[in-house]
């Protein structure tokens, strides 16, 4: 019977799987970062009080990338270049979802409505981070070689999102409510579209690093189609409902060092 977790091992037994893993993993996060970078160096003039807690999780995203990155070293493993089908990012940016990089890389301030959809944006795509970690926590969290790694992340992942909610919470009280939803729903349905793909493309090189037989990729292809059909259907609004978070202000004191691996 194939298992999130079964075929989780089995990536992380085989040195050229687990490199690919976290080369595309360390890739994202590192992207991530200069993102999160960018916009707090071009935050609108009147959000400025958004900037530390913009830069904070820019420097989460870094961190992450440098443990993905910490982590092939440990196996005396070299970063492999990211196949174009699993870059995630990427893909997002040509569905049009969250800001454009030519936008980033210029030096004009951004507009409220530009960090409105930076922030619905991460809304979703953190969600996403949110639940992936929360499963490897779940089945690796006292792994000898990941455990550590993968609770640090998850606990970022976590405050990323109360910080999301809690913002997008204070600019709809300001009168951005109708903006919210909407860049909340396109993103949505956006990011299941592309989460799709790009699952599809991770199993495909996975399946041939890993020998996979063809009833095993088509059950598992199977199965990643199967969850986008449920998500386009109703998992999506669990990636746009807003809810003061637990956490309050979760980005705005220091981020905690990365973890000795």
């Amino acid at each position: 019977m194939l298992t999130a977790k079964g075929l989780f091992q089995e990536i992380i037994d085989n040195d050229e799987s687990f490199r690919l893993f976290c080369s595309i993993a360390a890739s994202g996060e590192s992207q991530g970062g200069w993102e999160n970078a960018r916009i707090a160096a071009l935050v609108a003039p009147g959000m400025r009080a958004l900037a530390p807690k913009i830069t904070r999780h820019s420097a989460d995203e870094d961190k992450h990338g440098r443990i993905f990155n910490a982590l092939m070293k440990k196996r005396g493993l070299e970063p492999v270049p990211v196949p174009p089908d699993t870059d995630y990012t990427m893909l997002l940016e040509r569905r049009g979802i969250g800001l454009a990089h030519e936008k980033l890389r210029a030096d004009r301030p951004l507009t409220e409505e530009d960090v409105i959809v930076y922030l619905a944006h991460s809304r979703v795509t953190e969600q996403r981070a949110a639940d992936q970690m929360d499963m490897l926590v779940t089945h690796f969290g006292d792994h000898p070689e990941l455990g550590k790694a993968i609770h640090m992340i998850d606990n970022d992942e976590a405050n990323h999102l109360a910080y999301c909610h809690e913002e997008l919470l204070g600019l709809a009280r300001q009168g951005h409510g109708r903006l919210i939803q909407r860049t909340l729903r396109e993103s949505a349905l956006a990011e299941i579209r592309v989460y799709r793909d790009v699952s599809l493309a991770v199993m495909r090189h996975m399946g041939r690093i890993l020998g996979w037989s063809k009833p095993k990729a088509f059950a598992l292809a199977a199965g990643i189609h199967g969850m986008y059909v449920w998500e386009r259907a109703a998992g999506w609004h669990r990636m746009v409902d807003l809810k003061m978070p637990d956490r309050r202000n979760a980005l705005g004191g220091a981020g905690a060092p990365a973890p000795a691996l």
